[in-house]
């Protein structure tokens, strides 16, 4: 006979209790409330199908309500934490506990109490994002008509608005909430009643047990309801995706904020002093809005190679039982912590009109005024306003130094020709405000699209948040009529 088969004989050995079984245990707390739920539901559904003798029934959901984290007292040295529970349970009413195990491994308790707990926390998470996107869309209605050189790679690109800039973070946020209700709705699939692999002779009706635990569906095939992991894929790396986008605001606030830009300050209350250097606030909340990212593309980037196994293995969801919790605690709390950053900015709009007057950053507009007034291709446009911008910069000039004169003496030298554009026209295509003014298709930074994209932000957010709502207030229900349910049974037991 192999060494696999049978049950154990000997203890567990300390290694197997200090590498695994330890750690299974820190997910126990996590894993508690959900592991209740899972179990007053299963004794619920036994008595309702006459398997399980009242007075044993009885006793099981008296321990089972009466059951904390301390009072089980989840010790490596039992095992995982179900073993902690069974042990802690047949200490009080003896071989009525083993009723538990009628038709449901561990593991499947295990997969239910960790989808109730992902499942609460990731609406939760829904709520945050939405807040962001709100907070977002605030401040950018306060900055709406500020202008200001929009960069990439840290250049001059062109004349937009910080309203605009602002609102280019909150409709990711909003994608990343809308996936997030996504993976909920994933996640509010029962596994309940799937048995080891193809399902148990004792439970019939396992969208009775689904409906108790508040899941709106089943999983249906019963070895996928065990093992997939798909659905945790698609969460995680919607925690990363949420992340990213925040982080990319983080740095570019962390390079705006310092002296040498001094675009924009950070409120003191998220900031955090140097203890040497009296000079300095360092933008402390930036830094952990960027080190929580990393943190959660690594976590993402470890469960994916967890997973990577054959079929029916538990070892990739063990891991997950203490990763997976700890990732969307960190995504919710960093998120909360953006949506207080964005609250509380302040633009230093004066900075940013003299940033805009020194640079160039209406060259493209300067080109496609030459291609619409003077008969030329875009590219030649380009390299003439090129010109331009390069001899001016080397004299120390701005766009503002730009004139007919100097674009007529260039497109000689290149065209052969001037090119005959009059200063009333070419000022205003160097008025930022002018230029902002002429971006009026969908998503543009001038008034009108500004105004639409508001109200649809707006409109976005306060629709996740309801959705969310909606959701934790149907498994809340759920939950607490679940425990009333078995209250009832214990109360109307005969003393």
């Amino acid at each position: 006979m192999g060494s696999a088969q049978g049950f154990p004989t000997q203890a567990p050995a300390p290694e197997l209790i200090g590498a695994g079984f330890a750690y299974e245990s820190q997910a126990a707390p996590t894993l508690h409330d959900g592991l209740n739920l899972a179990d007053l539901a299963q004794v619920i559904d036994l008595l309702d199908r006459g398997i399980i003798p009242r007075d044993a029934a009885v006793a099981l959901l008296r321990v089972v309500l009466d059951a904390s984290v301390d009072a089980i007292g989840y010790d490596p040295r039992d095992g995982e934490p179900y073993n902690s529970r069974e042990r802690a349970f047949a200490a009080q009413i003896g071989s009525a506990a083993g009723w538990l195990h009628a038709g449901r491994p561990r593991r499947e308790a295990t997969r239910l109490a960790f989808r109730l707990h992902l499942r609460r926390r990731t609406a939760q998470l829904v709520v945050a994002a939405a807040e962001l996107a709100k907070s977002l869309a605030a401040r950018a209605a306060d900055y709406r008509d500020t202008l200001f050189p929009d960069q990439t790679y840290l250049q001059h690109a062109q004349p937009s608005t910080v309203g605009h800039y602002l609102l280019s973070f909150a409709y990711p946020a909003i994608r990343d909430g809308r996936r997030l209700l996504d993976v909920f709705d994933s996640l509010n699939g029962s596994p309940a009643g799937a048995g080891c692999v193809n399902g148990t002779r004792l439970q019939c009706d396992r969208l009775a047990m689904a409906t108790r635990l508040g899941f709106d569906s089943v999983i249906v095939n019963t070895r996928d309801a065990m093992w997939q992991v798909d659905g945790l894929v698609q969460l995680m790396s919607t925690l990363a995706s949420l992340a990213l986008t925040q982080a990319s605001l983080a740095e570019d606030l962390e390079i705006w904020t310092s002296s040498e830009f001094d675009y924009v300050d950070l409120a003191e209350e998220y900031t955090r002093a140097s203890v040497l250097m009296p000079q300095k606030r360092n933008p402390y909340s930036l830094a952990m809005i960027r080190g929580t990212t990393g943190v959660l593309i690594g976590s993402l980037t470890g469960m994916l190679a967890v997973q990577k196994s054959p079929s029916a293995r538990s070892d990739n969801l063990i891991f997950a039982f203490g990763e997976i919790p700890v990732a969307l605690e960190h995504a919710r709390r960093v998120t909360e912590l953006t949506a207080g950053v964005v609250g509380s900015l302040t633009i230093n709009e004066a900075r940013l009109r003299d940033v805009l007057a020194s640079g160039f950053s209406q060259a493209t507009d300067v080109a496609e005024q030459l291609m619409l007034s003077g008969g030329i291709d875009y590219r030649t446009a380009y390299q003439i306003v090129g010109s331009a911008v390069r001899r001016l910069a080397g004299e120390g000039g701005s766009a503002a130094d730009l004139t007919p004169t100097l674009l007529d003496q260039i497109a000689v030298e290149r065209l052969g020709r001037p090119l005959g554009i009059d200063g009333a026209t070419l000022t205003e295509a160097l008025d930022p405000a002018a230029i902002v003014a002429t971006r009026v298709a969908v998503g543009g930074a001038a008034p009108e699209p500004m105004r639409a994209m508001l109200a649809e932000v707006a409109a976005d957010a306060e629709a996740l948040t309801g959705a969310a709502r909606v959701r934790l207030d149907a498994i809340d229900g759920a939950e607490q009529v679940l425990v009333a349910d078995a209250r009832r049974v214990v109360e109307g037991a005969v003393p």
